[in-house]
């Protein structure tokens, strides 16, 4: 059985401000000083030494969020485009009061999430796509790592697809994104193809 430890990045200037970060990779979206220092006390809390590897999204927030949790550890590395955010296509970059006002029927009422039917409207990755890809994530790392530990370092809404998948949810919005800095821990039997959810936005 494989062990998956989602982690989300830490804070980003874009996260404060209320912006659609998905792939945009600009500064305000590399960590900021309190994002760092969230990095830094999980990596105090949360000892990755115990793992075999570590895999990150590319994006340069997680990239920095790897690198910090990594230090002394000093896993294997490696990155996947599997695990970047969800792209919001031409939402990307934009504050999200302005398009819960101009577009208010793409947004839950109750979370302030954007619906699936979204992707419609911003030209961007529909939620399917997104479960899909970290499902064959998921299937490929547990084939070829059946044993082993792994950390992943990643994004909100890809943990909360992860998670989504690993509970055959229903509902869309059954499962919100977690927390900057937060720990998941799901595991992948190869041959069975089960999936368990043990732990969801874990902070330490």
């Amino acid at each position: 059985m494989t062990e998956f430890y989602f982690i989300r990045h830490g804070q980003t200037l874009a996260n404060t401000q209320g912006v659609k970060q998905g792939t945009t990779n600009t500064p305000a979206t590399y960590l900021n000083k309190t994002g760092k220092a969230q990095v830094t006390r999980l990596h105090e809390h949360f000892d990755i030494s115990f793992a075999d590897r570590l895999l990150s999204s590319p994006l340069e927030r997680t990239k920095q969020t790897a690198a910090i949790l990594n230090a002394t550890a000093k896993l294997p590395v490696s990155y996947d485009e599997r695990l970047t955010e969800i792209s919001y296509g031409e939402w990307d970059g934009l504050p999200n009061a302005t398009l819960q006002k101009q577009f208010p029927a793409a947004f839950s009422l109750a979370t302030g999430d954007v619906l699936p039917s979204y992707a419609v409207l911003a030209n961007g990755e529909t939620f399917a796509a997104v479960e899909q890809r970290t499902a064959d994530f998921m299937a490929e790392m547990a084939t070829r790592y059946p044993t082993q530990r792994l950390i992943i370092v990643t994004h909100g809404f890809t943990v909360r697809s992860f998670a989504y998948n690993a509970v055959q949810a229903s509902d869309p919005l059954a499962i919100l994104e977690p927390d900057n800095a937060s720990v998941t821990k799901i595991t992948g039997d190869a041959k069975t193809k089960q999936l368990a959810l043990i732990y969801y936005n874990r902070l330490f």
